[in-house]
């Protein structure tokens, strides 16, 4: 990065003259919304219609408040781009390209946690500001004074992105510079929505320079992934980012798949079939009745209650990755539905894991489980990675003296694995039921995000109160319990159990 010129766009006299904006908009508005009685009008329509007045109000505080947003957005991107700078004087040159890595990751970590947001959105924040402090000064601009929203301004410096500093300029000057020699015609960039507004930019670019479509399209291309996001009721979304045209004949050969499916007899909507057709191509069923959906095939880690399972209770089982299933859906997994499904007891008392001691530096599989259970994710802080892709890590290290207890032990992705043994980033003590938190180098704590587990449902009468010393109010609410059964017998739980384990 530029040093000089960040702390020059966006130093201590950037922020003030931004803050000023700030605190000049909210006091505008204040006035908006509670007008002294020296300035409230004196028309005496506007004081027989209250609701006219309301709404005028309304709308105009909307409009100060859009400047107010717009106006603490840049206010934002001059203390993270000046804060950079800082954090780049202090450290001094980087010894080499691994530490020049890890400082950056630092960064990166430290935004994401003041801010509460994923390192992805920070890593986008650190190079939005960087891109407005250092080459498009007309935007920031813009932006401070509520002239253009912080999504206009984003979508200058993706759309600027890949550009050389002649034609950022140039650009920047087309939309921002009425005296350009060019300058853009119809409306302003604030008076276009967004979406409307990069369309605009992007149809200037590449008339203006057709080359840098080509570059822009081969690293579009190698960006190609497919995303994972679970939704509520039991659902989740797929999604893959490809090529124009493989999205397209994806897409028509799943549409034409459903659309041969429907007929007098077929009560699925269209979407509904494109979707179970989609399913069905991507994990290899082609041949199988596309009446149903599939079963997976994929190594799946379930956590069920026991109780669930045994269907006594209809709790809901938790999918490792996934979150919470119905108590038919995770009996369906256990039951045989995936190929590699691995069952975990928990523990009646708390809904805990039942817990497998080991003194050894190697993790037995069990106890790799656990932690999958346990943590569901990389333990650092805003880190979403999924634990099947994550590696078992002693908090302190066995070198050190740290044993191979549950206390000492995290799940952690391989990036946030790097970055713990190269920078100060250290992980505090987990539990039998609390992943590790993060302490940044900076000192400033996270808490660790530990899954939100309850008691499981414990049926009145099934459990003797001699054995366990549990209390089923705990989870179900007070009610009697049936007294111990004679010597030699097993109470219901117990037989469950037993006819379970031997299964």
């Amino acid at each position: 990065m530029g040093t000089s010129l960040v702390v020059d766009a966006g130093g201590g006299a950037g922020v003030a003259a931004a803050v000023a904006s700030v605190a000049g908009l909210v006091d505008q508005l204040s006035e908006i919304v509670c007008p002294p009685v020296s300035r409230r009008p004196s028309d005496p329509s506007a004081e027989s219609d209250p609701l006219k007045t309301l709404a005028e109000q309304c709308l105009s505080g909307l409009e100060v408040l859009a400047r107010v947003e717009a106006a603490a957005a840049a206010v934002k991107v001059r203390l993270v781009a000046a804060y950079a700078s800082a954090s780049e004087a202090l450290e001094g040159p980087a010894a080499s390209a691994l530490e020049a890595s890890a400082r950056e990751k630092c960064l990166v970590a430290e935004v994401a946690g003041v801010l509460t947001v994923g390192e992805g959105a920070a890593s986008s924040l650190l190079g939005e500001a960087h891109a407005l402090t250092t080459s498009l000064p007309l935007a920031l601009n813009a932006l401070q004074a509520g002239e253009v929203s912080w999504q206009h301004a984003r979508v200058l410096a993706d759309e600027t992105s890949g550009l050389d500093r002649v034609r950022v300029a140039a650009l920047e000057a087309h939309f921002f510079d009425p005296q350009a020699p060019n300058p853009a015609r119809g409306a302003v960039p604030g008076e276009l929505v967004p979406s409307r507004f990069r369309r605009k930019v992007r149809s200037w670019r590449e008339r203006q320079y057709p080359d840098t479509l080509e570059v822009r399209h081969a690293l579009a291309v190698a960006d190609r992934r497919m995303e994972y996001r679970p939704e509520p009721d039991g659902m989740a979304w797929i999604s893959l980012l490809l090529p124009g045209d493989v999205a397209c004949a994806a897409w028509n050969k799943a549409t034409a798949i459903a659309r041969g499916l429907q007929g007098p007899g077929e009560v699925r909507t269209l979407p509904q079939l494109r979707a179970d057709a989609g399913a069905n191509l991507l994990l290899g069923e082609t041949g199988a009745d596309l009446r149903k959906l599939p079963s997976p095939k994929a190594d799946v880690l379930v956590m069920v209650p026991v109780l669930s399972t045994l269907g006594v209770t209809d709790e809901p089982g938790v999918v490792d990755g996934y979150g919470p299933v119905p108590a038919s859906v995770a009996r369906r997994l256990v039951g045989g539905g995936a190929g590699s499904v691995y069952r975990l007891l928990v523990d009646p008392r708390d809904g805990a894991p039942l817990e497998i001691g080991r003194r050894s530096y190697r993790l037995p599989e069990s106890l790799r489980k656990w932690l999958r259970v346990r943590d569901a994710k990389c333990t650092f802080p805003g880190c979403s990675n999924h634990t099947a892709d994550n590696e078992n890590d002693h908090l302190t290290a066995w070198e050190h003296g740290g044993a191979t207890g549950v206390s000492n032990l995290g799940q952690v992705c391989p990036k946030h694995h790097r970055l713990k043994h190269q920078s100060r980033w250290t992980p505090t003590p987990a539990s039998k039921d609390e992943p590790p938190g993060w302490t940044s180098p900076t000192g400033r704590r996270y808490p660790a995000e530990q899954p939100d587990r309850t008691p499981p449902i414990i049926p009145p009468g099934l459990i003797p109160a001699s054995s366990t010393g549990l209390h089923p109010g705990n989870s179900t609410g007070d009610f009697p319990v049936r007294p111990a059964e004679p010597d030699g017998e097993l109470s219901p739980l117990e037989q469950a159990l037993t006819d379970y384990l031997a299964s």
